[in-house]
């Protein structure tokens, strides 16, 4: 039965088709629609798919136990095994020490002879990892755990350095040391280590954990007046200064770090300035400039032996390079120190260090410390060799042996280590004053001289 459509206020008329002509419609329809292509479900398989068998559910006892035997499927590695992986918060952080696991103290070693060895406390193993991929690591030893910084200085001193947008070496390098140099009975007993030209490095070594980046933001002009200040505030004996490398700009920052140390003794004349400075790209005239504007001691650290700078030194820096720049700033100034760095526990040799100590004092350098490398994070060069106690005071008494002023060695020995500056904070007051009264000794003479 069909409608057709009428004119309006017409009848409706109605039209019965028989039931053969709907029949063979149907079947036209069927036919039409088996010869259409079928859609496929796009998740589907390509291929036939298999009749599925259904397998007979068998519920087991609650008696029944698992076969041990039967390997399970292991999830995907997660981000908590891999922190597993690492050290753990209480690696870092130590108790006051007993007599079973202290290590042992610089009196110590030297109080013991060559005939009764000095017994190391073992360096600690753990495995980590999951269940069933367990991997064996060294902890870190007791003699490298230090105290989270908590003193009520500290926390002036930071508040001090956040208010006059001033960077830290001991903050950005992640310091151990930073709760025993800020962490002094007041601010005069401090050392800070104050970072200038920002807190992001143009070279990537792979020892550093400073920030890095091509292109720094520019300098702050007012930088040198900001340090300046704040070390006045203080009322420091000796200071450090540092400065990250700015290979973007012409004179590598040295104009500016010039401008601070002169800052800093118009504000406080008595006060010492040691500056750890980078190698200019090799322009010994920059090194000239910081090396005349006042400071007192001139430091710049090979950081290690010639064989592995290129594997653990920016590919800009180098082993020869940075033996020039100690070179050309001992002979800037007369009574100038001279003073460089060397981490331990990389991969480097006995001979090798030997040959670098030699070529340290060809060029005259007055001052050399050993510290520990302790790898900053997983991105950064793993630790070759933790290096014992005694060890350490070895290479100190070789290097005395050789003729070096002074030598801080030990596991947190640092490039600015506090016990090295009050040492050498001595030695130039000596040294000053044996040139004062030098000079009042020929202005007597010329006086008497006139006299007659």
């Amino acid at each position: 039965m069909t409608l057709s459509s009428a004119p309006l206020g017409s009848r409706i008329q109605i039209q019965i088709q028989s039931p053969s002509s709907i029949s063979y419609r149907l079947l036209n329809w069927a036919m039409m629609a088996s010869k259409a292509p079928r859609l496929r479900c796009l998740f589907s398989s390509h291929t036939t798919s298999a009749p599925i068998i259904r397998q007979p559910f068998s519920r087991p006892f609650a008696t029944e136990v698992p076969d041990p035997h039967t390997p399970s499927r292991r999830p995907t590695t997660t981000f908590r095994d891999r922190l597993n992986i690492g050290p753990s918060f209480d690696d870092f952080v130590t108790s006051p020490p007993s007599a079973e696991t202290s290590a042992p103290t610089s009196s110590d070693l030297a109080s013991s002879t060559d005939d009764t060895p000095t017994a190391e406390p073992p360096l600690r193993t753990a495995l980590v990892g999951p269940a069933n991929r367990k991997r064996q690591i060294t902890r870190l030893p007791t003699w490298l755990q230090t105290p989270i910084p908590t003193s009520p200085n500290y926390k002036r001193i930071k508040s001090d350095l956040r208010g006059l947008n001033l960077h830290t070496v001991c903050e950005e390098a992640r310091c151990p040391n930073i709760n025993d140099c800020w962490g002094g009975s007041d601010k005069s007993a401090a050392t800070a280590t104050i970072m200038l030209m920002g807190d992001t490095c143009t070279r990537g070594c792979r020892f550093c954990s400073v920030k890095t980046s091509r292109a720094p933001p520019p300098l702050d002009p007012h930088e040198p007046e900001h340090t300046a200040e704040a070390l006045k505030r203080w009322g420091l004996g000796y200071v450090v200064l540092t400065s990250v490398d700015r290979d973007d700009l012409a004179d590598g920052g040295a104009h500016h770090f010039a401008e601070t140390i002169r800052k800093i003794k118009d504000k406080a004349p008595g006060m010492l300035v040691e500056a750890l400075t980078g190698d200019y790209a090799g322009d010994l005239e920059m090194v000239d400039l910081v090396a005349r504007s006042g400071l007192d001691v001139y430091a710049h650290n090979v950081e290690t032996v010639e064989a592995l700078t290129p594997v653990v030194r920016d590919r800009r820096a180098g082993f020869r390079q940075s033996l020039r720049v100690l070179e050309r700033a001992k002979g800037a100034g007369e009574g100038m120190i001279t003073k460089t760095s060397v981490m331990l526990g990389l991969g480097e040799t006995e001979d090798q260090l030997w040959e670098m100590l030699r070529e340290l004092r060809k060029v005259g350098t007055d001052v050399v410390t050993f510290g520990q490398y302790m790898q900053p994070t997983k991105r950064h060069m793993p630790v070759d060799t933790y290096v014992t106690p005694a060890v350490f005071e070895t290479w100190r008494q070789r290097a005395l042996d050789m003729g070096f002023l002074y030598c801080a060695s030990g596991p947190l020995v640092r490039s600015s280590y506090k016990a090295g500056e009050a040492f050498i904070e001595n030695v130039i007051k000596k040294r000053k004053g044996r040139r004062d009264v030098t000079m009042v000794d020929d202005v007597g003479r010329i006086s008497q001289d006139a006299s007659i």
